[in-house]
């Protein structure tokens, strides 16, 4: 019997699994619309549709064992007739991320199904991507050291274990995908990438990890650096929930209660504080789902530390005084999933980020080529953050220059310079009553705009502007102009944004703002 925690999530996995939707289908059309226009959500939103009854009723099969498998043998046998498993934008790669997921759902899986149906599956995942692994040509996104390192190695490794009966020369390589992963993340343990792809990377190899524990005793959670990686999503949360919204993440951060709970168990680390739900995974991961299955446990989110400072990463995250919150980060623009926000910042109140991270925009094709900055959501002017000659910010590292816990609050200051025509110190004095004292410090005769982006629309009054009462800027008088911007998240739904600019007169070499939330 499920513990009371997974009730809720026991509910929704029946309801999928008893839906007499007909499957989705992939038709070629579908599958063509990335190559013509460039859009994955099309194909995407089926692709995961057919996953999600999959995982439905695989769970089913593990809740109920006595009451068959008639409709999870359908929809695996539709799976493996399946043109492929790779998602269209990524169709120049033999094997990836969701050709491993979809194997290692089916290896383990395989089982419980009919014999002839669960053979097929095991010939299929050794087809498709166990064979590839045993090739000793390079795949393409071996030594990308990011998230594709440990989902690829992750998925494909477990569905080794699984169905081989010799898995050692598959798991070797997946052992030196898993190291290489593991050097992607400094010391500080914290992901570039955000807390979403702490949850996918990280994930996928505390979920091999834990199954080469279990066929072979050797264990690769017991590094001090997959300590630090633990307590990444608790270093970067707000007190009163979210999650540092940097990088290519979105809103709502789905952490799996059985990843949060394993962690707990192993270094400590709080255990989940929210109920699972199965939809909170848009693409329906077998990993997440069965290991919260199995490893769930009652937990709680345990003290924060008030401060918290990421030297590698260069994020600074002060939780403030219950109702406030402020994070900044430095680091560099050449990051996996980068966006343009070296000094860029939120400032939260009441649970709302009102100068605020934009995060992920929509996947397309365009957004992973060299035309990447020309969207919203990673470009510098998705940000908040100084325009310079009229040159928005690009590429550089931030220097940090001081990052210090006062008794109130933080100090926090970055130079910026390689990220513009001239040098360019931004200087952050955070207090935790809700007070925040902003310093930029130019060099050289360029014109300078300050820019501030919020999905609140902001009120210009003389020198002042307001985000709807819960932030207040008070300003020198500079003219200030309002931008509303449409524009559409990451699941392609329609955003608006808005973009203050301030226009500082020539001659400031120091522009000093006040932020005071409410």
């Amino acid at each position: 019997m499920l513990d009371h925690v997974l009730s809720g999530l026991e509910r929704e996995i029946r309801e999928v699994a008893a839906s007499d939707e007909p499957l989705p289908t992939l038709p070629w059309s579908a599958f063509r619309e990335f190559r013509l226009t460039g859009d994955r959500l099309g194909y995407e939103r089926r692709y995961f549709g057919r996953r999600a009854r999959l995982a439905a009723l695989a769970a089913r099969a593990l809740l109920d064992p006595a009451a068959g498998t008639r409709e999870l043998d359908d929809v695996v046998w539709a799976t493996c007739d399946e043109y492929t498993w790779v998602l269209p934008a990524h169709q120049r790669m033999p094997v990836d991320l969701f050709a491993c997921e979809t194997a290692h759902t089916l290896a383990e899986i395989a089982p419980r199904l009919d014999p002839e149906v669960g053979g097929r599956a095991r010939a299929e995942v050794v087809r498709r991507v166990l064979d590839r692994f045993l090739d000793p040509r390079p795949m393409e996104w071996e030594g990308f050291a990011n998230n594709w390192e440990a989902v690829c190695a992750g998925g494909a490794g477990m569905a080794a274990l699984a169905v081989l009966d010799d898995p050692a020369p598959v798991v070797e390589r997946c052992r030196a995908a898993m190291r290489r992963f593991l050097d992607g993340y400094g010391a500080d343990g914290g992901c570039v990438e955000g807390v979403e792809y702490w949850v996918y990377g990280f994930g996928y190899f505390v979920y091999f990890a834990e199954a080469l524990r279990e066929h072979t005793g050797e264990d690769l959670l017991d590094d001090p650096k997959v300590a630090e990686m633990a307590a990444f999503p608790h270093r970067v949360r707000f007190a009163d929930g979210g999650h540092v919204p940097f990088s290519d993440t979105t809103p709502d951060t789905f952490l799996p209660a059985g990843l949060l709970s394993r962690l707990a168990e192993r270094f400590g680390t709080p255990g989940p504080d929210v109920v699972p739900s199965f939809h909170a995974d848009h693409c329906y991961r077998w990993a997440h789902l069965s290991r919260t299955l199995a490893w769930s446990r009652p937990g709680g989110g345990g003290p924060l530390e008030t401060t918290s400072y990421l030297p590698d990463l260069a994020w600074v995250i002060d939780r403030g005084a219950g109702r406030y919150a402020f994070a900044a980060k430095g680091g560099h623009n050449d990051e996996p999933h980068n966006h343009d926000d070296l000094g860029h910042f939120v400032l939260r109140v009441a649970g709302r980020n009102v100068l605020d991270d934009l995060g992920a925009g929509e996947y397309t094709r365009d957004y992973f080529t060299d035309k990447r900055y020309t969207f919203l959501h990673p470009s510098a002017e998705g940000h908040s953050l100084p325009v310079v000659g009229g040159v928005p910010q690009r590429g550089g590292r931030a220097e940090v220059l001081e990052c210090a816990e006062t008794p109130d609050g933080v100090v926090f200051a970055l130079d910026l310079g390689s990220a513009y025509p001239s040098r360019v110190i931004r200087r952050f004095r955070w207090h935790r009553h809700g007070r925040l004292d902003l310093r930029d410090e130019f060099t050289g005769e360029h014109a300078v705009e300050e820019v501030f982006v919020s999905r609140v629309r902001p009120e210009p009054r003389g020198s002042q502007v307001s985000w709807g009462g819960l932030v207040v800027l008070d300003h020198p008088g500079f003219a200030a102009t309002v931008e509303a911007i449409d524009t559409r998240d990451h699941f392609g739904r329609p955003d608006t944004v808005y973009r203050l600019r301030l226009r500082v007169p020539p001659g400031h070499p120091a522009v000093d703002l006040r932020f005071t939330c409410h």
